[in-house]
C-alpha cells in the first residue's frame, strides 16, 4: 500500500512539475512583469499545486469508494480493473482542474495583482485559469493514460500467459492404472435428469428457467435440457472445485478449457470440442483466476 502511495505521489508531483513548466514557458497572468520574481511565484504555485492535488486525492477517497470485487483483487497479484481506473481518473481531473484553477484564482489575487492590474478575483479570470489549466490536464491525463494503459496490457499479456500454463498442468494427465470414469447426475424440478462422466461436461449454460448442459459424447457435443437454475446445478457441483462460475449464465469444467483469451480487462474461455467461446463477468473474474491457481 505504500508503495502505491509513493507512485500517486511521483504521479501527482510529476504532473504538477508540468503544468509549471508550462505556465514558466507562457507567463499568462502578466507573470513577465515580475522578471526573476516569476520564477518565486511559480515555485510557490508548485508547492500550492502539490497540495491541492492531495487534496483532491482526500476527495476522491471520500466520495468514490473502490467497488467491492476490488478488496479481494488487492490480496492477489490479479491485474486492477482498467475501466475502474480509468473512470476515477476522469473524475479526478475534472475535480482537480477546478480546484487548481481556484488557487491560482486566489493567488493571482493576493499575490500577483500588485503589478498587473486585471489579477483581481473575477468570473473572467476564473474561466481563463480554468481554459488553461484544463488543457494542460487534458494534455497530461493523455500522456498517463496512454503509457499505463501500454504498462496494464503487458501485464495483462502475462498474467493470461501465466494462467495458460498452469491450465494446461491442471489438465487431466493419462494414467497407467485404468480408473472407473466418475459419474453424475444432474435433476431438475421435473422427473428428466441427465447422467454424465464428470470429466466430459464442458459447460452449463442457464436459458431462462431451463439450463443447457453441454458434454462431450465420443468427440462430439451434445447438450441436454432441464428445468432448473444454474444456482442449483452449482450447489450439485459443488464436490467438484474443478466446476466454477464463470458468468451469470456459465458454469464452466476448468478441465476442458483449452485456452484463456484476455483483452483489454475482458475474458473468455475456449472450450474443447464445441471451441465456443464463454464469457467471464468481471465479478468472477478474480474467483475464477484464484480457482486456477489454486488447483
Amino acid at each position: 500500500m505504500k508503495d502505491e502511495q509513493k507512485d500517486i505521489l511521483r504521479i501527482r508531483v510529476i504532473s504538477t512539475f508540468f503544468v509549471v513548466l508550462a505556465l514558466a514557458v507562457f507567463k499568462p497572468f502578466g507573470l513577465e512583469a515580475w522578471r526573476w520574481q516569476a520564477y518565486i511565484h511559480l515555485l510557490i504555485i508548485f508547492i500550492l499545486g502539490i497540495l491541492v492535488c492531495l487534496l483532491t486525492d482526500v476527495v476522491m477517497n471520500f466520495f468514490i469508494r473502490k467497488p467491492r470485487s476490488m478488496a479481494d483483487i488487492n490480496k492477489t497479484p490479479n491485474l486492477p480493473d482498467i475501466n475502474y481506473f480509468i473512470r476515477r481518473n476522469l473524475y479526478y481531473q475534472i475535480i482537480n482542474t477546478v480546484l487548481e484553477s481556484l488557487m491560482i484564482c486566489l493567488y493571482r489575487h493576493y499575490l500577483l495583482s500588485d503589478r498587473v492590474e486585471g489579477n483581481q478575483l473575477s468570473w473572467s479570470n476564473f474561466l481563463e485559469t480554468l481554459l488553461i489549466i484544463a488543457f494542460c490536464s487534458f494534455a497530461i491525463g493523455l500522456y498517463w493514460r496512454f503509457k499505463f494503459r501500454s504498462k496494464y496490457l503487458a501485464s495483462e499479456l502475462e498474467e493470461t500467459r501465466m494462467l495458460n500454463e498452469q491450465l494446461k498442468n491442471m489438465q487431466p494427465k493419462p494414467s497407467p492404472v485404468v480408473q472407473q470414469p466418475e459419474t453424475v447426475t444432474l435433476t431438475g424440478t421435473t422427473n428428466e435428469s441427465v447422467t454424465l462422466q464428470i470429466s466430459d461436461l464442458l459447460y452449463i449454460e442457464a436459458v431462462g428457467n431451463y439450463v443447457k448442459v453441454y458434454q462431450n459424447k465420443d468427440g462430439k457435443v451434445h447438450s441436454d435440457l432441464l428445468r432448473a437454475t444454474s444456482k442449483q446445478m452449482e450447489n450439485d457441483l459443488d464436490n467438484y472445485p474443478m466446476i466454477v462460475r464463470c458468468h451469470r449464465a456459465f458454469l464452466v469444467n476448468l478441465e476442458q478449457v483449452e485456452q484463456i483469451i484476455s483483452h483489454s480487462g475482458t475474458m473468455q474461455l475456449l472450450i474443447k470440442h464445441s471451441h465456443e467461446t464463454i464469457p467471464v463477468s468481471r465479478s468472477n473474474m478474480a474467483g475464477l483466476k484464484k480457482a486456477i491457481k489454486d488447483k
